[in-house]
C-alpha cells in the first residue's frame, strides 16, 4: 500500500476496473457434474467501473472542516496539510479536484441545500422555489458554523470566491433570468423591463435579508409572499 508523507498509508485508487476482452472461438462443453458436488456459480457480468470512493472524500472533507474549526484561516489551507490530516496522498486529491479552490466550493456546495429542480409549468410556482431556495441557503448559513467561517474569509480569497461565483451563483442566476424571461414571452409580466433589473426585484429581498440584514426574519412563506407582490406590480400595462 503506497505511503504518503509522514507514512500514513493512502487507500489504493478507487478508478474504473478495466474489463477483460471476451474469448475468442468456441467452449468446450462442460464437464459433467459429478454427484453429490455443487455447480460451479455462472460468473457476473463485468464491471464497467466503479463511482469515486465517497468514505475518501468524506474523509477529505471532515479534515477541511476540522482544520477550519481549529481556526487555520482559508489561505493557510494547503494540499499537503489537508491531505496529512485526511489520512491521504496528494494525489488522491487532486485525481478528485485540480486545486483546493474546487475543493472549497464543492464542500461548500454539499452542506447547502440542493438547487431546485423547475417544473417549467408555472412562472410563478418557479420562482416561488427560487426565492425558497435562498430563503433555505440563508437559514443553513445562519446554522453551520462551517457555511458561515467559510463565507466571512471567501471574499478576501478572490481565486476563491470567483470560483464560487461561476460555478454556483452564476448557474442559479441564470436559472432566475431564464424563469423571467419566460414570464415576459407569456405575457404574465412586463416586457418592456431589462430582465436582468426584473430578476434583482425578485431575488432583493431575499438576499437583503441574508446578505445584508443577517438577523432579519426569514419566515416560511416569506418567497411566496415576495414573488405575489412583485408579480402583482409587474403585470403587463393593457
Amino acid at each position: 500500500m503506497p505511503l504518503q508523507d509522514g507514512g500514513i498509508p493512502e487507500p489504493q485508487d478507487d478508478g474504473p476496473v478495466r474489463a477483460r476482452p471476451a474469448a475468442t472461438g468456441t467452449r468446450p462443453a462442460p464437464a459433467p457434474e459429478a454427484a453429490g458436488t455443487r455447480p460451479v456459480p455462472a460468473p457476473e457480468a463485468v464491471r464497467r467501473g466503479r463511482p469515486r470512493s465517497e468514505a475518501v472524500e468524506q474523509a477529505i472533507f471532515d479534515a477541511v472542516v476540522g482544520l477550519l474549526e481549529d481556526g487555520v484561516p482559508l489561505t493557510e489551507l494547503s494540499i499537503e496539510r489537508i491531505a496529512r490530516t485526511a489520512g491521504v496522498g496528494k494525489a488522491t486529491i487532486y485525481r478528485r479536484w485540480p486545486g483546493k479552490e474546487e475543493l472549497f466550493v464543492e464542500l461548500v456546495r454539499s452542506v447547502e441545500p440542493r438547487d431546485p429542480v423547475l417544473t417549467g409549468t408555472s412562472v410563478r410556482d418557479d420562482l416561488v422555489m427560487l426565492l425558497e431556495m435562498l430563503r433555505q441557503r440563508g437559514l443553513a448559513k445562519r446554522s453551520s458554523a462551517l457555511l458561515h467561517n467559510v463565507f466571512s474569509q471567501m471574499q478576501a480569497y478572490p481565486k476563491l470566491w470567483e470560483a464560487y461565483q461561476n460555478t454556483v451563483i452564476e448557474p442559479r442566476r441564470r436559472l432566475g433570468l431564464d424563469t423571467v424571461r419566460r414570464g415576459m414571452e407569456l405575457g404574465e409580466i412586463r416586457d418592456d423591463l431589462d430582465v436582468e433589473f426584473v430578476n434583482d426585484l425578485f431575488t432583493g429581498p431575499l438576499l437583503l435579508r441574508t446578505v445584508i440584514r443577517p438577523g432579519a426574519d426569514l419566515e416560511p412563506g416569506l418567497a411566496e409572499k415576495v414573488v405575489d407582490a412583485v408579480m402583482e406590480g409587474l403585470r403587463p400595462r393593457h
